[in-house]
């Protein structure tokens, strides 16, 4: 079976993107793909790394090949893998295959992000333990993954975590949301995201200052401006200031 599985590995690298589908989609059929994610299961190391490449290369091609990984449980496992694994390029693969089921639509994108994969890429790619293959791919996968993403409970922690370069694409979501959901622009302020994002140092002209205005733009001026850093500053001097009406 491993063999049959590295074979296939090549194969799929190999051939034309058709070719590929065609190959991806029959593996499909045949129910291979329920049959590689239980055997991924069942076994440690570098034997898991075939199926692991192979669950990605299927994904790879298109959202509805992406989605026959989800439903027959490749994320949880893939996930486990990523965990649990020692050795970064076992990891590194199962960060890469989790990128190529994320990226296709914010269904495919959800599916990854409610296995709390996000963190622990996050994690890796900022780990300097990690290898230098390790780092990129986790982090080709959260960008892939983030740009997809609308599920704000999964996104939310990336706001107080993510470097500059994670950060702008985490920001880009929220803009893309909070204006069509009201409950979404409630939650934001009582989870303490809106203030966050007030904090965050953006250029001027930046595209991360764009997001950050679209989203402030989503709620009152003064709501912005009580969470701003300084304002509660601001009101305490206003006390100080204020001479009481005396009868």
């Amino acid at each position: 079976m491993r063999a049959r599985w590295v074979s296939l590995r090549f194969q799929t690298g190999g051939a034309s993107s058709a070719q590929g589908w065609q190959l991806a989609q029959l593996i499909v059929n045949a129910g291979g793909v329920a049959a590689v994610i239980d055997c991924v299961g069942s076994c440690k190391g570098n034997i898991r790394l075939p199926g692991i490449m192979m669950l990605g290369y299927v994904a790879a091609h298109s959202e509805n090949l992406a989605m026959a990984v989800i439903i027959s449980k490749g994320v949880p496992q893939l996930s486990v893998c990523l965990s649990e694994e020692p050795e970064d390029h076992i990891k590194a693969a199962a960060a890469w295959a989790l990128g190529q089921i994320g990226r296709h639509t914010p269904e495919h994108a959800r599916a990854v992000a409610v296995t709390n994969t996000l963190p622990v890429l996050l994690s890796l790619y900022m780990s300097p333990e990690s290898s230098e293959d390790l780092q990129v791919k986790s982090k080709k996968a959260i960008k892939s993954i983030l740009q997809k993403c609308t599920y704000l409970p999964a996104l939310e922690p990336f706001l107080y975590d993510a470097p500059p370069n994670i950060l702008k694409h985490v920001v880009g979501q929220f803009s893309k949301v909070l204006p069509h959901d009201s409950k979404a622009r409630r939650l934001f302020v009582t989870s303490g995201g809106l203030k966050k994002v007030q904090e965050i140092k953006a250029e001027p002209g930046s595209l991360l200052q764009e997001y950050i205005n679209s989203i402030n733009n989503c709620y009152p001026e003064e709501i912005v401006r009580y969470y701003s850093p300084g304002y509660s500053e601001t009101l305490l001097q206003r006390v100080d200031s204020y001479q009481p009406l005396i009868n």
